[in-house]
């Protein structure tokens, strides 16, 4: 199974981003939840903050507080493909943004079975 982020990068802040995470070699992606985590400098992995999820149909997401309004995460089961979507973004909101995959819905970095490398987003001034 490999899992892919892409779509980071060097923005302004107040600027959108929109981050894609492929998952391959695996032919049951609709079965499966999905989240974005973000990680900042001097965190460990399990210490990965969940910014949104999004359940096997698409049809229950969930997002963290601060976020709300901000951050849409969506999924194209046919594509094996998660979305999120992140607008009018603030400098506080560089990190590492990981895709992980998960047989539960959850936050919590512990129920997540997959992830990938992430993809660096640097929000500048």
């Amino acid at each position: 199974v490999q899992v892919e982020e892409s779509g980071g990068g060097l923005v302004q802040a107040g600027d959108s981003v929109l981050l894609s995470c492929v998952v391959s070699g695996r032919r049951t992606f609709d079965k499966y939840a999905m989240g974005w985590f973000r990680q900042v400098p001097g965190k460990e992995r399990e210490e990965r903050e969940c910014v949104a999820t999004i359940n096997y149909s698409g049809d229950t997401t969930y997002y963290t507080d601060y976020v709300k309004g901000r951050l849409t995460i969506s999924r194209d089961n046919a594509k094996n493909t998660v979305y999120l979507q992140m607008k009018n973004l603030k400098t506080e909101k560089t990190a590492v943004y990981y895709c992980g995959v998960s047989h539960f819905w959850g936050t919590a970095t512990g129920v997540y079975v997959e992830w990938g490398r992430g993809t660096q987003v640097t929000v500048s001034s």
